[in-house]
């Protein structure tokens, strides 16, 4: 029989379910770089949500068969190593792309009608010392008609896509940076930046991604556009992004993920968060029924691997 070990497991609303089949079961609700090998010293699968396996704590731990993330991305997992050592990996695709796509479109909401900056008019004197029944502030922007530029073309692009089209907006796709060769149905990377009026990030963290989104990328941008980011911190180059927002080189940002996560107390987005900031703590994907899919599936997962036949196999 089994001994699973689940490291993160507070990153997860719901349980679980156990399958039959499993033996020992251990749940820790987080697990720090350092008692990673310590924790699955005896282990033969490991479930992680963002807790980082890589090489120079996998090689200590020889009994370790099956990783499970629990999440579609999986860049916290050195998978050359796995395929190196015969340790299956599997992660949990496409289960959330209505809700980050619900929580892109209301982030369009918020940012483009000015919703936080007329819900704090609302709260403060300004609407009950008015001398007319309404208070005029920042000019408040139509979703229909606006150019929604997409980074990324996966089930949550699509989906945005989708749900975007449907409220008027006009869709673009971006090649990938860099590339000179545009594929059919995509546009240039740098006139996605140009022209767009919201920018939606929906591509994994690798080393080609990392810091997409910079100096360059903002000074580019119109001055009436935003930057969503639902996909990962490292997509955006966060000091970049608090100098434009400030100097109001762009309109606003709204982001569900950061650099480091969770963020320091000091963290510069934390202390001192602009007004044109929306910022969630990396809670987009966590739908009700996006959370019972996945806990679900982590669940079939396992229980696949134990049966010798392995769904949603990455390496």
């Amino acid at each position: 029989m089994s001994n699973i070990v689940f490291l993160d497991s507070a990153t997860l609303p719901v349980p679980i379910p156990r399958p039959w089949s499993t033996d020992r079961w251990a749940e820790r609700p987080s697990t720090r770089e350092h008692e990673v090998v310590e924790a699955l010293a005896d282990a033969d699968i490991a479930i992680t949500n963002k807790v980082a396996l890589r090489a120079d704590a996998l090689r200590h731990l020889p009994r370790l068969k099956y990783i499970c993330v629990t999440a579609s991305g999986y860049d916290s997992v050195d998978l050359d190593y796995c395929r190196a050592h015969d340790i299956q990996v599997s992660n949990v695709p496409a289960y959330a792309a209505a809700s980050v796509a619900e929580h892109v479109i209301a982030c369009i909401f918020m940012l483009r009608r000015q919703m936080l900056a007329y819900s704090s008019l609302a709260a403060s004197s300004a609407w009950t010392a008015s001398n007319v029944f309404c208070v005029h502030a920042a000019p408040i922007r139509e979703i229909r008609g606006a150019t929604l530029g997409l980074i990324g073309s996966g089930a949550i692009g699509s989906e945005v896509a989708r749900l975007a089209e449907a409220l008027g907006m006009h869709v673009l796709f971006s090649e990938r940076k860099g590339h000179a060769n545009v594929r059919p149905r995509y546009t240039p990377f740098d006139e996605v930046i140009r022209t767009s009026d919201v920018i939606s990030l929906h591509c994994p963290s690798t080393a080609e991604t990392q810091g997409l989104i910079g100096e360059r990328e903002f000074a580019m941008m119109r001055p009436t556009s935003v930057l969503i980011n639902t996909a990962r911190g490292a997509l955006v180059d966060e000091r970049a992004l608090e100098a434009a927002l400030l100097a109001q080189t762009i309109a606003g940002a709204a982001l569900d993920v950061l650099q480091i996560e969770p963020p320091h107390e000091q963290h510069r987005f934390v202390t001192r968060q602009p007004d044109n900031l929306l910022l969630t703590p990396h809670v987009a994907w966590a739908g009700t029924s996006a959370v019972e899919v996945l806990a679900q599936a982590v669940s079939s997962n396992i229980a696949s691997f134990l049966e010798r036949r392995t769904l949603n196999r990455v390496a």
